[in-house]
């Protein structure tokens, strides 16, 4: 049965070695692996829009035609590079709570997306279906075999933490990039934001902003780069923990 018979698109038939590879082609040495790895090269030193099948085509010394027969289209190669660049899971330590393991996963998965900022770029068209992301979500789901969640509770557990992880990486990369635009740091922008905030924000009409700025808090504050993080996450943890906690 064909790729099409079955219904897997093409994209897929390709991340799971279903679609037989080309044999001899224009360009000896063109293979499916090599122009993936291309096209993350790209991404990686240039930027997702830096990506087309032209240029992965010159970077590769290959004629643009010739990937055709490797991949149909450029969603199809995207797909791909996000899998090959999101690699396998770490292994999970034996005896680790399912409490510490999801902390794990949203940790790894938050770096893995700052390692390979160009993916936060790509359109997520799709729940997880590639072998790599697949692998994550089994990850995931894995360290929670011993609650007592339910199975969907379980699948939208992995979203809901990854979604995290990916909105903080979003989040940061953007204020990031902002801020070194303007020849500064996160740091400074930030401050800035504080001190604009005090000028712009009236406390009679804005009362519990004005409330958040008396408390001087965001002059005074200390905290460390990925604070919002670990709060977001550990405040989902705790309310997983109170849910399992009903149903002993």
């Amino acid at each position: 049965m064909s790729e099409q018979e079955n219904g897997i698109p093409n994209s897929l038939a390709l991340a799971w070695g279903l679609r037989e590879r080309p044999g001899k082609g224009p360009k000896p040495g063109l293979t499916l692996d090599r122009i993936v790895a291309a096209g993350v090269k790209i991404a990686a030193a240039e930027g997702l829009g830096a990506v087309s099948m032209s240029r992965v085509a010159s970077e590769l010394g290959a004629a643009t035609m010739s990937l055709y027969r490797y991949v149909s289209a450029k969603h199809e190669l995207l797909d791909l590079m996000v899998d090959a660049a999101m690699g396998l899971p770490p292994e999970p330590e034996p005896g680790l709570g399912w409490r510490a393991g999801l902390r794990g996963f949203a940790d790894s998965y938050l770096g893995l997306l700052r390692s390979q900022p160009w993916v936060l770029r790509v359109p997520i068209n799709t729940p997880p279906i590639t072998p790599n992301q697949i692998a994550w979500m089994n990850h995931g789901l894995a360290v929670m075999r011993d609650t007592n969640l339910r199975h969907d509770e379980r699948l939208s557990t992995i979203m809901m933490v990854s979604g995290i992880a990916r909105n903080w990486a979003l989040t940061t990369a953007d204020i990031d990039a902002a801020a070194k635009s303007q020849g500064g740091t996160t740091e400074q922008a930030m401050y800035e934001y504080g001190r604009l905030l005090h000028l712009l924000a009236d406390p009679v009409r804005f009362p519990a902003v004005g409330e958040l700025l008396r408390s001087r808090i965001l002059e005074t504050s200390q905290s460390r780069p990925d604070d919002d993080f670990e709060f977001g996450v550990e405040r989902f943890l705790d309310g997983l923990e109170a849910l399992m906690s009903t149903r002993k």
